[in-house]
């Protein structure tokens, strides 16, 4: 192991991405359709400013090459995959700024070994482009102001807006580059300086799609995500699974070695704060100022509010580089055997789907259940097809059917994105439908034998057909319930 490894270290900065991304380039041809994939893509394949739940940078990126390389699977995890690489490497650049050169090709391995990164690899979602650009920021604002270019205020603002118009968590780079200026003695004089300004200005200038969206849309985007969670967490109920699942999702992520030292330096840099109202140096200030708003913010809240895994990911770009300092070769070592051993059994579960997933965020079963469909269409002549589960499903099935697949806005139900695709439902009148419902658990092979009653006030009559089940080795992987609709009436 201490061979790979220094042979590792005196390889370039693209050839230790390569080594580490190997692997999961190797499994993107085995990676099913998600979820996620499949509703980002149904936000470039219908362009707009912004949209309900994120900003549209993802879908963007996903037009982007489907319009490049064509329409398939393998596109949306190539384009992951490439945007995620691209990440790394100019962490390594950034590294390289903060570390000697053998600790920056350590942070980098350090990164690409958690399954984190191999999450934004295999599955779009806002947080792939975000990413990359809270790496960009982080790194022009290091250049900008540790080395007095000032092009690179310009740049900072750039990447700063894109990250914006990539996902709303993008606010902790507004808030740590405040933060560490306020915070430092020697850079607090920036306060006075045009090109700080500037690039504030145009970072908020940048943000003007999203902007022009919720304008247009009472808000929408800006209330869902904010107001919801605001009365949750002003509620104020402890609800300690919350705190643990955090531990959980986090321990996960990074792997419990680094989660340990992620927790040790930042008890360590906040007890030195508070107790004896010491400063680290300027650098370290200015990696903390994008680690500890992102990581220990959100941590603050989990007792009280569910965290997302994902929320606290950007904090990982700079938190690894501080972690790199409390590493020695041990843990290091033992970091890269559990990364090994994880990843293994991720490439087991990929390849032969030992262990069933029982949710529909499953990369398994979505293009078999758009054929069943296809035959059940057959029988069911001049049916649309919908489904009532936030998004997962009618995704799925809207990326394989030809026709237009709806969501649960049929039955008169908020509908995420699908509210805001411009449908006019009243076209569907006297039509039927097959209403299609997931079940999660899988208990037995048998029908539902009921249905939500919320069905009946827009159909006239509601018949249950024989399940779609999935298999894969002769075992049961997923069930769908399949329901025939007549007559429907928009409300």
């Amino acid at each position: 192991m201490n061979k790979f490894l220094n042979r590792a270290f005196l390889t370039s900065p693209i050839g230790i991405i390569l080594l580490f991304q190997l692997f999961r380039l190797v499994l993107l041809p085995f990676m099913g359709l998600m979820p996620q994939d499949a509703y980002y893509y149904l936000y470039g394949q219908n362009l707009s400013w912004s949209y309900f739940d994120h900003p549209g940078m993802i879908g963007y990126l996903l037009r982007l090459t489907s319009e490049i390389l064509g329409q398939s699977v393998f596109v949306i995890k190539l384009t992951d995959f490439l945007v995620t690489s691209s990440s790394l490497y100019f962490f390594y650049v950034l590294a390289r700024h903060m570390l000697p050169i053998y600790k920056a090709k350590q942070a980098l391995v350090l990164l690409v070994s958690t399954l984190f990164i191999s999450i934004i690899s295999f599955n779009s979602t806002p947080d792939v482009p975000l990413i990359l650009f809270w790496t960009l920021s982080v790194l022009a604002l290091y250049k900008a102001i540790f080395e007095n270019k000032k092009g690179y205020w310009i740049l900072a603002g750039i990447a700063m807006g894109l990250a914006f118009n990539s996902k709303y968590t993008s606010l902790f780079l507004q808030i740590g580059l405040i933060g560490f200026l306020a915070f430092s003695n020697r850079y607090r004089k920036l306060f006075g300086s045009p090109w700080l300004y500037a690039c504030l200005i145009l970072s908020v200038v940048l943000t003007a799609p999203v902007f022009y969206w919720n304008y247009e849309h009472e808000f929408a985007s800006f209330l869902f995500q904010s107001s919801n969670r605001t009365d949750s967490i002003s509620e104020f109920k402890l609800t300690p699974k919350y705190f643990f699942g955090a531990i959980g999702h986090q321990l996960f992520l990074l792997l419990p070695i680094l989660f340990a030292v992620f927790i040790t330096f930042t008890f360590k840099y906040v007890k030195r704060f508070f107790a004896k109202f010491k400063l680290p140096g300027d650098r370290q200030l200015f990696l903390l100022a994008f680690f500890i708003p992102t990581f220990l913010g959100f941590f603050a809240l989990t007792p009280i509010y569910w965290v997302k895994l994902n929320w606290m990911m950007p904090s990982y770009i700079t938190g690894v580089i501080l972690a790199i300092a409390f590493f020695n070769q041990k843990l290091f070592r033992y970091q890269l055997i559990i990364s090994a051993i994880f990843h293994l059994l991720i490439a087991i579960e990929v390849l032969f789907y030992i262990v069933p997933i029982k949710s529909d965020d499953t990369w398994v079963g979505w293009e078999e259940l758009s054929v069943a469909i296809d035959e059940i269409q057959d029988r069911y002549p001049d049916t649309f097809i919908f489904s009532d589960d936030n998004y997962k499903t009618s995704a799925a099935l809207n990326f394989y059917q030809d026709e237009k697949v709806y969501a649960q806005n049929i039955i008169g139900r908020s509908a995420l994105h699908f509210d805001y695709l411009g449908d006019d439902l009243e076209i569907l009148n006297g039509k039927n439908a097959l209403f299609i419902d997931s079940d999660k658990r899988i208990k037995n092979e048998g029908k539902k034998t009921d249905f939500d009653p919320l069905l009946q006030s827009y159909f006239s009559e509601i018949k249950e057909l024989e399940p779609i089940i999935i298999r894969r080795n002769g075992t049961m992987v997923r069930k769908f319930w399949v329901f025939y609709c007549q007559n429907y009436t928009k409300k």
